[in-house]
């Protein structure tokens, strides 16, 4: 009986998410709109991201970079730009498939690109910071499974243009044991106009996401670990605010403000500013920003203390990382890991900050596979972090997600010891410092 009823659950949600997809195209469908413009040829973008002369002092040899890097950034901006032509036939059966596939539509993105300009998002304070052009290096890492082509392509690439070449270390490619045949030689062949900087790892079997950015991070070399997803879009300095907050602080993990991209219109839309939250089914969620987080009430360009991040896309001293303790090599697939990562962060030591003049957009996906093993992850991930960081204040999990107390998640042991090491604090800190949001809605 209980077999019946959890097939009937699968059948119906993957009938309402059918279902959603057709509401959604249904609902946009006159509402589609070009606003965006598309560049061309980024194979001239590495022209002279490396002519120094190998004997030179770093000094010298990074103030040439940085010269480079303006005489570059210049010739790219010049760059001849032709309007995107967006003539969808919505009774194709390929938009269909690829909701299916991908979660958004492959026809729009297909249509603007390995690469596009997106509009400047940022408060206009922002344009007018300046930040030392001595900063760390960032290694930027992109995992990915299964991603559609053109998205991969165009997160690449957005890095490539808008981050300066004397920061960028490199971009680690990660392939998650995808079986797409155009993430296989296709990729290789549009991957070699960036070869000076990207490096494709392939894994040999599937690690999920969890394990798959630990092995990006071993292959890094900067100073600063970058991860992104694989369906987003940087924008203009963007990479700069980030590295000058860790440069300040080498224990500060921070995130840019993540902005929208359409699943349907593909079309970048500005977020505005909030804290990354949670609630006591541990379910990640936006929540508003107090006065209390931001260094200067009121002001739009200062950083923001956030109880918790996405997790998709963060930046965070390397050293720091490896002393952190990575990530729980023993959680599977994604999920819940990046709650985990926030409270290590914040009751170890460090400090989590949302910093508003970076922005980086990423894909809305509408639609998602139901996936039971990527349930009974998430699930286990969850069971493992209230076992380690929640004390007693794990039965406020458990009260909302009973069947879940009898589940089985592995040996948390080493995690344990993890926290002892680090002279962690406790779980009552983190609520009445960090999050007291979060206890004063225990009994709503």
């Amino acid at each position: 009986m209980r077999y019946n009823m959890i097939q009937y659950l699968f059948y119906g949600s993957s009938i309402f998410g059918i279902g959603t997809v057709l509401f959604c195209l249904y609902f946009h469908l006159e509402h589609m709109s070009s606003p965006y413009k598309k560049t061309q040829e980024p194979a001239s973008a590495w022209s002279h991201a490396y002519q120094q002369a190998p004997q030179a002092p770093e000094k010298i040899r990074k103030q040439r970079r940085i010269l480079d890097w303006a005489e570059e950034k210049t010739q790219i901006e010049q760059k001849p730009k032709s309007p995107l032509n967006q003539n969808i036939n919505y009774s194709d059966p390929e938009l269909f498939n690829g909701y299916l596939e991908y979660g958004f539509n492959v026809i729009v993105s297909r249509s603007l690109g390995h690469d596009r300009e997106v509009p400047d998002t940022r408060d206009k304070s922002c344009r007018h910071r300046h930040y030392p052009l001595h900063l760390p290096t960032a290694s930027v890492i992109i995992c990915f499974h299964n991603e559609e082509f053109n998205a991969l392509l165009r997160t690449v690439s957005s890095v490539v243009y808008l981050t300066p070449p004397y920061l960028l270390e490199e971009i680690i490619l990660v392939d998650d044991m995808s079986k797409f045949d155009d993430l296989k030689s296709k990729l290789n062949y549009y991957l070699e106009s960036f070869r000076d900087k990207v490096q494709l790892v392939r894994n040999k079997k599937r690690e999920g996401l969890i394990r798959a950015r630990m092995i990006g991070a071993w292959y890094a070399s900067g100073e600063v670990l970058v991860f992104l997803d694989s369906h987003c879009e940087v924008n203009r300095v963007w990479l700069e605010p980030l590295l000058a907050a860790i440069s300040k602080d080498s224990r500060t993990v921070v995130t840019p403000v993540i902005d929208i991209i359409d699943g349907i219109s593909l079309q970048y839309l500005p977020s505005p500013l909030v804290r990354g939250a949670f609630d006591w089914k541990l379910q990640f969620k936006w929540d508003s920003v107090f006065s209390y987080e931001t260094d200067s009430e009121g002001s739009p360009t200062n950083p923001i203390r956030s109880p918790a991040m996405a997790g998709g896309i963060f930046a965070m001293h390397r050293p720091f990382f490896y002393e952190l303790g990575e990530y729980d090599k023993d959680m599977d697939l994604w999920g819940g890991e990046n709650l985990e990562l926030s409270l290590r962060i914040w009751m170890c030591g460090g400090q989590l900050l949302i910093i508003p003049c970076s922005r980086v957009g990423h894909i809305t996906k509408l639609y998602s596979k139901p996936d039971s093993a990527l349930s009974k992850a998430v699930a286990r991930n969850h069971l493992r972090l209230v076992h380690v960081w929640l004390d007693e204040y794990k039965e406020q999990f458990f009260l909302r997600n009973p069947d879940l107390k009898s589940m089985t998640y592995g040996n948390i042991s080493e995690r344990v010891q993890l926290r002892k090491q680090l002279g962690c604090r406790s779980f009552q800190w983190y609520l009445d410092t960090i999050f007291p949001e979060l206890e004063a809605s225990m009994y709503s």
